[in-house]
């Protein structure tokens, strides 16, 4: 038992951990930095717990093999989808969305985020149990069937970020799955076919806020203001940033969300371009070596999971960071480790914990 203790720990991947750990303490930081003249709460002492747990679950995710995960992924999964269908019933509404469940004062979780995790282990089960090079139609609407789930439950919060962020697990997987190119090219034609119906049907406030997307300074004191705000904090830093804790857009308040949706924001403006690129080193080099590991997985089941996570974790930072300069609709998606959250934090340890899972079993016959 030692020894395949030993030779699992062997393998255990310091590179993608330690990188983490780095952008979870930048996190603490910055969240320190956008709060410190809020008094009523300490978020930067919640989110150190909060990363405390997150890393006890990583440990968890390793430590048990990922096929004895897909083999009870139907009890993850009914748990999951029972856990959306409790927060429709008795969430706590945040911003709009009840997409919360309140376990005491001190911890909201917002299930959406760990759903996510069960879905990427539920679809590579489905795909890799799939013999044939491509995939049928019958397999294509049950791999949809298994994200959409969830996705109708979030939705039905209403949580649209948090649905999109299901859609690239999906995407990749069909991929990977084996698409024929007329799949391909009839799912373009009528995505193209649905964004210009959905544009004819969209009611006037709806259209406004897309002009508005596209042109923050038309409603610079409504739905603009974040995105102007946002631009101002990131260009304002420069090269070199202002300094931790001397951002003025942070300090006066002007920048909205800056301990969460919006932490980039205070990066950019108190550490400067060079700081914001920095993190981003970070997080893609976290990404490729996940991908790498992807490659070198003993099978299909590893790759799909390794993989899913790579797509979700990729779309989150891609959101986030294109929000917060302008180039993305504002959707509430945080950004992963960096953000103040329980949940996100604690789905992305879980995730990075899958991944290394993967690499730790690799030569494990």
């Amino acid at each position: 038992m030692f020894g395949k203790t030993a030779l699992y720990l062997k393998d255990f991947d310091w590179f993608i951990f330690l990188l983490a750990l780095t952008i979870a303490v930048v996190g603490v930081v910055e969240i320190h930095s956008a709060t410190q003249y809020d008094r009523a709460e300490n978020f930067y002492l919640k989110q150190i717990y909060r990363i405390l747990i997150g890393l006890f679950l990583m440990a968890l995710a390793m430590s048990i093999d990922y096929h004895s995960l897909a083999e009870n992924v139907p009890y993850l999964y009914t748990g999951a989808v029972l856990s959306l269908i409790m927060v429709l019933l008795f969430g706590k509404k945040v911003s709009g969305s009840k997409s919360w469940i309140s376990l005491g004062g001190f911890f909201e979780l917002q299930p959406s985020e760990l759903v996510k995790v069960v879905v990427v282990i539920a679809l590579a089960r489905f795909l890799c149990e799939i013999r044939t090079e491509y995939l049928t139609a019958s397999d294509i609407l049950k791999a949809s069937g298994i994200v959409g789930v969830p996705v109708l439950l979030v939705m039905l919060q209403p949580d649209l970020g948090s649905a999109m962020s299901f859609v690239p697990i999906l995407l990749v997987g069909l991929f990977l799955g084996g698409l024929r190119p007329k799949w391909i090219i009839s799912a373009a034609i009528l995505a193209v076919l649905a964004a210009g119906a959905g544009w004819y049907n969209l009611k006037g406030y709806q259209r406004e806020r897309i002009y508005t997307f596209l042109e923050p300074e038309r409603d610079p004191l409504g739905h603009g203001y974040h995105s102007i705000q946002s631009k101002i904090a990131v260009g304002s830093g420069g090269f070199w940033g202002k300094g931790i804790g001397k951002g003025s857009q942070t300090r006066l308040g002007f920048l909205p969300e800056r301990h969460t949706d919006f932490i980039f924001s205070v990066v950019g403006e108190e550490l400067g371009f060079i700081g914001a690129v920095t993190i981003l080193v970070l997080y893609f080099l976290i990404l490729g070596r996940s991908i790498h590991i992807a490659q070198t997985a003993r099978d299909k089941l590893g790759i799909y999971v390794t993989l899913g996570a790579v797509a979700l974790l990729l779309f989150h930072i891609l959101e986030n960071v294109g929000m917060v300069v302008g180039l993305m609709p504002i959707t509430g998606i945080p950004l992963p480790l960096l953000s103040y959250g329980g949940s996100s934090v604690l789905a992305t340890f879980m995730m990075l914990g899958l991944i290394i899972n993967v690499r730790m079993r690799r030569y494990v016959n």
